[in-house]
């Protein structure tokens, strides 16, 4: 098969990598995605370093074993900490979605810190800090880790006073720092951004992953050759797996991208713990 006519893989711990998904078939829509969400594992946020690694590289031979040209990792706690094994393991490109963030927060800085929100495990990992002063040694870094925001919004609660209240509670140290602005470290977090702006106010600066992240992924597609011929929209092409009985994925899935996709169980290869 043509290198260019190749889907590219994505995968995330279950549906937040379906706003990446959305993103990446809204700008290039020439392009067929096969996702797999590791329903099976999920949450990853609060997984060991090495248990996300491994993950990550099962989830990899799954893809490779796909044919696809590209892999993106759509979730941050893996991002976090698994790309450098998938890049030594894979020989197409990778893509992580903490890199494409931090970018696009600092190309916008001013002068004031920058937010970073997420999980447990990718606060705790530094990595949006790390990337950020990679870029741009003088930025400051507020991070904060909410980690309800996933449930709520899997419950459907999305503009419910409760979520309201706890947005309120896990923002107030940004508001305090006076941040200019604020990356959603977690693909969960675009379908809160109302809320978001609500509390933090319409002057802050919401930095959207998903949407980087797909900007990112065209850049490598076109800096390699490897991107397809533009085309229309034609959901049918794209295929979509989990790991576990897809129930709870199938309808999450619709609200994420406003569709219902064809969704089928696979079960992943195994590697033992030390691989």
């Amino acid at each position: 098969m043509n290198a260019r006519a190749r889907p590219i893989g994505v995968f995330d711990s279950g549906v937040g990598g379906l706003t990446v998904a959305r993103e990446m078939i809204r700008q290039l829509p020439g392009e067929r995605l096969i996702y797999l969400g590791d329903t099976a594992r999920a949450p990853y946020g609060n997984k060991s370093p090495e248990t996300l690694i491994r993950f990550a590289l099962e989830t990899g031979a799954f893809l490779a074993a796909k044919g696809v040209k590209m892999v993106v990792v759509a979730c941050n706690s893996s991002s976090a900490y698994s790309l450098p094994a998938l890049r030594a393991r894979l020989s197409v490109p990778v893509v992580g979605v903490i890199e494409a963030g931090a970018r696009a927060a600092v190309a916008g800085r001013r002068g004031r810190p920058i937010g970073v929100i997420g999980t447990r495990a990718t606060v705790r990992s530094q990595a949006y800090a790390r990337a950020i002063h990679g870029l741009d040694p003088e930025a400051a870094v507020a991070a904060q880790a909410c980690p309800l925001f996933v449930p709520l919004i899997e419950e459907g609660w999305i503009r419910s006073a409760t979520t309201l209240e706890v947005a309120r509670a896990y923002l107030a140290p940004l508001k305090r720092r006076r941040v200019e602005s604020v990356v959603l470290g977690c693909t969960h977090y675009p379908l809160l951004k109302g809320v978001i702006s609500a509390v933090l106010g319409p002057d802050i600066a919401l930095v959207d992953s998903a949407r980087e992240v797909a900007r990112e992924v065209r850049t490598v597609l076109e800096a390699d050759g490897l991107r397809a011929p533009s085309g229309r929209v034609d959901f049918s092409r794209h295929r979509f797996y989990v790991t576990d009985p897809p129930e709870q994925f199938r309808g999450l899935a619709r609200r994420f991208l406003g569709r219902q996709p064809r969704i089928a169980t696979v079960r992943l290869p195994e590697l033992p713990p030390s691989a």
